[in-house]
């Protein structure tokens, strides 16, 4: 066989195995209890597998229509005018997407130019900044302030320029558990009123926040709808990551530059699936009180750590919970991480990995979306740490 020429130039130099894969590999490895992939380890309604299956044994087997199926976009706009007030019209502002990364990157694709910069606030979702490179597109960052994890607006005002074709926000935030408030809808407002500035909108915890808090989507707002590509996720409402499910919304000339990429990235997304979801979507239960059932299990993780060498501040929203492990050990959070789940079994995921520099802040990511004989195997673990 010939010899292949072996100097191809990687379009993404500095990007190797996610670290959600090598914490996963690392946890079966050495049999540990793995708090670090953002998936739930309890079962998927069976009324929902069975409308599944139900529509695979009518046929509904071959391509869906590139948007997705009617009932399903109709649905899901009654749901925004229900949950937000705002109105998104099935045929031209809603489509169906292969999860939401597929969503984000389609997205991307769909406005960003070579030589346009994109603000990305950190820590950030390891998707993001790929997908920008990979269009020719310049990450510009600005850090989340810690301990509560707010955006710093002045600091995004200041990365501005007339080169700045997009800002990317994300509530419930992954991986740090906060959330937006109404201020900071309008701060950003105020940055992108009279500019071409388009912002995408990652939503897919929308379900999942806690303490009374309201998801302030950029649906509610009118200025910010606009001008915003917002993602949404059924695999994070209805625990069903693996069969890779969103939608996007966005105004009708947005979309139409949306569809255009996406028909030919997947054209269109698993069709007995988008009938399930149609009749089950009507069953508003299942999202309205996925708080509750999150928050429960956000205390109960909680409390059985309580008395650790670890300390945290309750997340806000979405499935994760940061542990602060500085008076246990000075070690690099992906030292520790990796330490932690070889010796104690537990795996998590290091903060600074979702930082461009890396930033240490001896921090790690445990999602608790798992049954409660789960987070009390683990915490009796993680007790033991000292």
């Amino acid at each position: 066989m010939p010899t292949f020429p072996q100097n191809i130039i990687s379009k993404l130099p500095k990007a190797g195995t996610t670290i959600f894969t090598i914490m996963s590999a690392l946890a079966n490895e050495h049999k540990a209890i793995n708090l670090s992939q953002g998936f739930p380890n309890f079962e998927t309604s069976p009324e929902l597998i069975s409308l599944v299956n139900l529509y695979m044994k009518k046929g509904m087997n071959q391509y869906a229509p590139m948007q997705g199926i009617l009932p399903l976009r109709e649905i899901i706009a009654e749901k925004m005018e229900s949950l937000y007030g705002t109105s998104y019209h099935p045929d031209s502002e809603i489509t169906i997407t292969s999860g939401g990364t597929q969503a984000i990157f389609t997205a991307i694709a769909s406005v960003i130019r070579e030589g346009d910069e994109v603000i990305v606030v950190e820590p950030a979702y390891d998707c993001y900044v790929p997908a920008i490179e990979l269009c020719g597109g310049i990450p510009v960052f600005v850090q989340l302030k810690a301990p509560d994890y707010n955006i710093d607006w002045e600091a995004v005002k200041k990365v501005v320029t007339g080169r700045t074709k997009m800002i990317m926000i994300n509530t419930p935030q992954n991986p740090t558990g906060s959330v937006l408030t109404e201020n900071d809808m309008k701060q950003l407002e105020k940055i992108t009123s009279g500019t071409g500035i388009i912002i995408l909108s990652d939503e897919v915890y929308e379900h999942i926040i806690f303490d009374g808090l309201k998801h302030e989507s950029v649906c509610r707002y009118p200025k910010l709808a606009e001008r915003s590509f917002v993602i949404f996720s059924f695999g994070k409402t209805y625990h069903t990551t693996g069969w890779k499910m969103g939608y996007c919304l966005a105004p009708t000339n947005l979309s139409a530059e949306f569809r255009k990429v996406h028909q030919f990235m997947v054209f269109c997304a698993n069709t007995p699936i988008q009938y399930a979801l149609a009749d089950y979507m009507k069953k508003k239960e299942m999202y309205e009180g996925l708080s509750e059932f999150y928050q429960a299990k956000r205390d109960f993780f909680i409390r059985q750590i309580s008395g650790s060498k670890f300390k945290w501040k309750p997340a806000s929203g979405s499935y994760f919970q940061l542990l602060d492990y500085s008076a246990i050990t000075n070690e690099k959070d992906t030292e520790f991480a990796k330490r932690l789940t070889k010796e104690f079994g537990v795996a998590s995921i290091p903060i600074s990995v979702f930082y461009h520099e890396g930033i240490d802040q001896k921090l790690l990511r445990f999602c608790f979306a798992k049954t409660e004989e789960t987070l009390e195997m683990a915490a009796e673990r993680l007790m033991k740490i000292s």
